[in-house]
């Protein structure tokens, strides 16, 4: 059995104040205040610029022992260089995020493809021969990429295959190709302005709990507007709880 994580995309929206920060908590405090109801983050912000390593600090200062955080790698290396000639850019990469990286709190670094970046063997493969020691997921967003050749390749590597749950991409499968995997929950089809319905979450509820029967799972809901991320990532929380209890 592995390890099923349920967090958000992020923690600093103003839409939350009232969902999951009460008032008066000032900003400084909100990465505390989320770690006391959720035990992972995906780290947004990493994808625009790159991190200071002072505040990356206070992050490992702020939270449990036993949290960990996901980092979305830099759009520079994904969307601006395509996965070519990463090797100065990686390097500055991890050394904003030293002091995340030199503590047990680092889990995977996600690598979030272009959705116009179509299916390219070579270049995927020289960016898997470039990547450090670590857990590295590739969220796919062309539908060209999903072949058996593709998948094999990120199994050969140990990285994994994240599963970015979209209605505009019902084409996603739930393959693994590591012992671990990200699910990233964009925007619910069934739910009022991207919110994910209780049908929705019962439904993904179990199919996380099956993926976790073989692999560790990192789920994170990135529909942060009007507070969904919070609700749904606390659904979740309960569904996947009480599936657990029911087999127990």
């Amino acid at each position: 059995m592995g390890e099923l994580r349920v967090g958000c995309s992020g923690w600093m929206y103003d839409d939350w104040r009232g969902v999951l920060y009460p008032a008066g908590v000032p900003k400084r405090r909100w990465l505390a205040a989320y770690a006391e109801a959720f035990d992972t983050v995906e780290v947004n912000s990493t994808f625009y610029r790159l991190a200071s390593p002072e505040a990356v600090a206070g992050w490992v200062r702020d939270t449990p022992p036993d949290f960990t955080f996901t980092l979305k790698a830099s759009r520079y290396l994904t969307h601006m260089k395509r996965l070519r000639d990463l090797g100065q850019g990686i390097e500055r990469f991890y050394a904003a995020v030293a002091p995340l990286a030199a503590s047990p709190k680092l889990g995977p670094v996600l690598w979030q493809l272009p959705e116009r970046f179509a299916r390219d063997d070579d270049r995927l493969a020289g960016a898997l021969d470039r990547l450090p020691p670590g857990r590295h997921a590739f969220e796919l967003r062309h539908p060209s990429w999903f072949a058996p050749a593709v998948l094999e390749l990120l199994r050969a590597h140990g990285a994994a295959l994240a599963i970015g749950v979209h209605p505009e991409r019902p084409w996603q499968p739930l393959a693994l190709t590591a012992d671990f995997t990200i699910v990233r929950f964009h925007y619910g089809a069934r739910g009022r302005r991207g919110n994910y319905s209780a049908a929705e979450i019962a439904e993904w509820a179990a199919r996380l709990a099956q993926l976790a029967r073989a692999a560790d799972v990192f789920a994170y809901f990135n529909n942060d507007w009007e507070g969904f991320a919070v609700r749904n990532a606390r659904a979740m929380l309960a569904a996947t709880a009480s599936r657990s209890a029911a087999s127990a």
